[in-house]
């Protein structure tokens, strides 16, 4: 199994972050160009990557982390997304709710994106939380801080759990996007102000 992290802002590179300290290898891509991407592979060693937006749509496993405008950018990279998984990672709740009815005409952000990356197996997770808080460790006798994974296919939902898992994370499977994934669509800023006043 292949994995590409798309994106390379907080979020992008926080990611990359949790798979170099598992040692799980990684490609990593943005648009700006893998020359810019120096810094940050040098930080996390042997095991990232960097490549461009084509190389990285090679992978079999990938994360999409870029602003939510641009996922469809992303999806324009190939006519054809049929044997991969691709998790999305974004979120459009700061949108302006005019931005938001014009890009998704009231469905949600997911089942949108879905239907950008076709024949791909939409996997949403990674996003219910502020990147800050998810990446914040936890003490030993904690244990590990939980993420939801939410699809229409059962098995792309199992196999991006199990790498939840591998990552440090302990994840619980919601369900299907328009189901229990309509909990983690994180529509509104209160959700995330809520999280920041209250860090978990």
């Amino acid at each position: 199994m292949t994995y590409a992290i798309i994106g390379t802002g907080k979020v992008g590179a926080t990611l990359a972050r949790f798979f170099a300290a598992k040692d799980i290898p990684v490609l990593i891509a943005n648009s700006r160009g893998r020359e810019t991407l120096g810094a940050l592979t040098t930080e996390l060693g042997a095991s990232v990557k960097a490549v461009t937006i084509d190389e990285a749509v090679k992978a079999d496993i990938i994360l999409v982390a870029v602003g939510a405008l641009a996922f469809k950018n992303v999806g324009a990279v190939l006519p054809d997304w049929s044997g991969k998984i691709v998790i999305d990672v974004t979120n459009a709740f700061l949108l302006s709710p005019e931005v938001q009815q014009a890009e998704y005409q009231g469905r949600l952000t997911s089942a949108v994106n879905a239907e950008r990356v076709p024949g791909a197996k939409l996997v949403k997770t990674f996003n219910q939380l502020p990147i800050e808080v998810l990446a914040r460790s936890l003490p030993d006798d904690v244990g590990r801080r939980v993420v939801f994974v939410s699809s229409d296919h059962e098995d792309a939902s199992a196999t991006v759990a199990s790498l939840a898992e591998s990552l440090g994370f302990a994840p619980i499977e919601v369900g299907k996007i328009a189901e229990g994934g309509r909990l983690i669509q994180a529509r509104a800023p209160l959700v995330f102000q809520n999280f920041i006043k209250y860090p978990l």
